[in-house]
């Protein structure tokens, strides 16, 4: 039964994005704003200049910060990559979507921001590394699945001369990775300012991942710092540069007034040291979660710092109300809508935050090698590559897990406090308020016993209710 539903799958989707599509075409969209996501990959929150960075030049992002929004407790939805971009797209706990960890795909079955943009008459356009689905034309998982109407992209990092697919071609192009897709970026937004639809833009960096060759412009940098890190931090000037270029560009353009640009990172950074907590990129402590945000929309001058808690799964419902599209879910989400946080109306969060990785294991993808490889087929005009490994990945696959699952480690952000559960048996509680770093464990402390069994219970439904997802139960 639960097959026979998957397989009519495409069709319930083309019913969902069909639907109500004559009010898209009624309505005026003149007002409705430009939506630009812009994500780096691996950069940790005290990895910028206006975090307090001891070296690292990152003068766009400074400026952005000091005339925009800036979210001083912002969560990646998980410790690495894929499973972020998931939360991003659905506003949904990663594991939900079966992007349990990096290189897993997102299945087609999930509703994107974009396919609800795309019904309020926005042309959707992402631009980068994508690693939660495939980069092959027939695949229900590329980027066309997810509702984008253009998309270049890589199916994981990559540096420079990178193996990119347009729309399914597959073309090495000359260059540093970060750079071309910025351009692609900007000639999307070119090609599509005047005609009289809002824009939705996904900008995803392949920097500063390792292994950190794709050097800034200007002279060499930080040649007297730490050798290990050398290369992180000339990537994440790299990608403040073209940062900056994108901001200049919708300026030149006449859009910049009316767009929402949003930045920030897939993950925590690699130096633990400016993490902006415990840990660093893979752990669900702070360092493996917090990351730098910045918000900028002109037409409405938000502007200031806010230390309440949010993540990239409250994107999607947050960037909807901001865009007075109404958002009716068909599946349950886990972010909430925080504009009122943002817009200055509100103050504080309603709802705690969950996190959960390593429930499975990663699956390595080595973009440049798997495109390079399809490229040549299409060369030749051969059948192409990893046909049953890539194009099908997770779409019928739907393993039974028991609902009581308790794999990996999981935690509870009920601001200020914080619970951790480690393999289902190990529980530790902190303050992040009093104790930022959680070095303080509370879980023994008889004075929290009942908040320990409060916060326990909350969890564990929570956790169920993510397993009875990842089985499938939301698309009955």
């Amino acid at each position: 039964m639960i097959r026979h539903f998957f397989l009519t799958t495409p069709l319930f989707l083309m019913i969902y994005l069909c639907g109500f599509s004559y009010i898209a075409k009624a309505a005026s969209q003149s007002d409705k704003p430009n939506i630009i996501l812009v994500m780096s990959d691996d950069q940790g929150w005290g990895d910028t200049a206006y975090n307090g960075h001891p070296f690292v030049l990152t003068p766009e992002l400074d400026a952005m910060a000091k005339n925009s929004f800036v979210l001083d407790l912002f969560y990646a939805g998980a410790p690495v990559c894929s499973p972020t971009r998931a939360s991003v797209m659905t506003g949904r706990t990663p594991i939900r979507t079966k992007v349990t960890n990096h290189g897993r795909y997102m299945r087609p079955q999930e509703i994107t921001i974009a396919h609800t943009l795309k019904k309020a008459g926005y042309i959707n356009g992402i631009f980068g590394k994508v690693h939660m689905g495939s980069g092959q034309v027939n695949s229900p998982c590329n980027p066309s699945g997810m509702g984008f109407d253009e998309w270049i992209i890589g199916l994981n990092f990559f540096d420079n001369n990178p193996y990119l697919s347009h729309k399914g071609i597959i073309k090495q192009r000359k260059g540093k990775g970060s750079v071309i897709i910025m351009d692609d970026a900007i000639s999307f937004l070119n090609k599509n300012k005047d005609k009289g639809q809002p824009l939705f833009t996904v900008i995803w960096f392949p920097s500063p991942h390792d292994p950190h060759v794709e050097l800034p412009e200007g002279p060499s940098l930080y040649d007297n710092q730490h050798k290990k890190h050398r290369g992180y931090y000339r990537e994440i000037t790299l990608v403040d540069q073209q940062l900056g270029r994108l901001r200049t560009e919708l300026k030149n353009m006449g859009i910049a007034k009316n767009t929402i640009l949003w930045y920030c990172s897939d993950n925590g950074g690699l130096n633990e040291k400016t993490s902006g907590g415990r840990k660093k990129k893979g752990s669900i402590y702070e360092g493996g979660l917090r990351v730098p945000s910045i918000i900028e929309w002109p037409a409405h001058k938000i502007k200031g710092r806010s230390s309440v808690a949010m993540s990239t799964c409250d994107m999607y419902p947050t960037l909807l109300a901001m865009a007075g599209i109404e958002l009716s879910p068909l599946h349950p989400l886990d972010g909430i809508d925080v504009s009122g946080i943002i817009m200055g109306t509100e103050d504080e969060r309603k709802k705690p935050i969950g996190f959960w990785h390593n429930f499975q294991s990663g699956q390595g993808t080595w973009s440049d090698k798997i495109l390079k490889a399809i490229m040549k087929k299409q060369k030749a005009h051969s059948p192409l590559p990893h046909d049953a490994l890539r194009i099908n990945k997770d779409v019928y696959d739907f393993p039974q897990f028991p609902e009581d699952s308790v794999t990996g480690h999981a935690a509870w952000n009920d601001w200020p406090w914080k619970l951790h559960r480690i393999n289902g048996t190990k529980f530790e509680l902190y303050n992040l308020q009093d104790d930022p770093m959680e070095t303080r464990d509370l879980s023994r402390n008889d004075q929290h016993k009942q908040r320990l069994a409060s916060m326990k219970k909350e969890l564990d439904l929570w956790m169920r209710s993510v397993i009875r997802s990842l089985n499938g139960k939301d698309y009955k």
